[in-house]
């Protein structure tokens, strides 16, 4: 019993060691890093970072079965895809009418400052896509996830 716990230990440090290598190899991809934690899951139930299994059952450095699985799966694109900075969409596409600190310019109508105590995050994406009461619509000019993102940023302004 007190072997088993050894390894269990010797592998969570190898887990942690192989996330700390590769977030540092590569920052701009996600996967490797929930591929690393899926391997600290995996070995902490059992399993070790060099792919036997244990009683937790699971090969912990792909964390493809056991409790790694879930922070070791990701989805394909996952590592493909960049945060959006809705800062830098907001002062692309809304500073023309909204002003640069969103004070709408002297317009209470165009005030952004503390849009997200008045709409939720919801009605937001719904303004940003449709447009109304003077606003262009946008969803033909930003993606999805822009919008989602700039709702999400401006529902925060309370």
């Amino acid at each position: 019993m007190r072997m088993k716990w050894k390894y269990v230990m010797i592998a969570a440090v190898a887990a942690s060691m192989m996330t700390m290598a590769a977030c540092a190899a590569k920052p701009e991809s996600g996967a490797g890093q929930q591929q690393a934690a899926g391997a600290a899951g995996g070995a902490a139930q059992g399993g070790t970072a060099a792919g036997n299994t244990g009683q937790g059952g699971g090969t912990a450095a792909t964390g493809s079965t056991g409790q790694g699985a879930a922070a070791g799966t990701a989805a394909p694109d996952a590592a493909k895809t960049t945060p959006v900075n809705a800062e830098a969409i907001v002062k692309q596409s809304c500073i023309a009418c909204h002003g640069d600190t969103l004070d709408g310019k002297g317009s209470p109508k165009k005030d952004l400052t503390k849009i997200g105590a008045k709409l939720t995050k919801e009605q937001i994406i719904n303004q940003i896509n449709n447009g109304g009461n003077g606003m262009p619509g946008l969803k033909d000019k930003l993606k999805p996830e822009e919008v989602n993102a700039v709702a999400e940023w401006l529902a925060a302004k309370k």
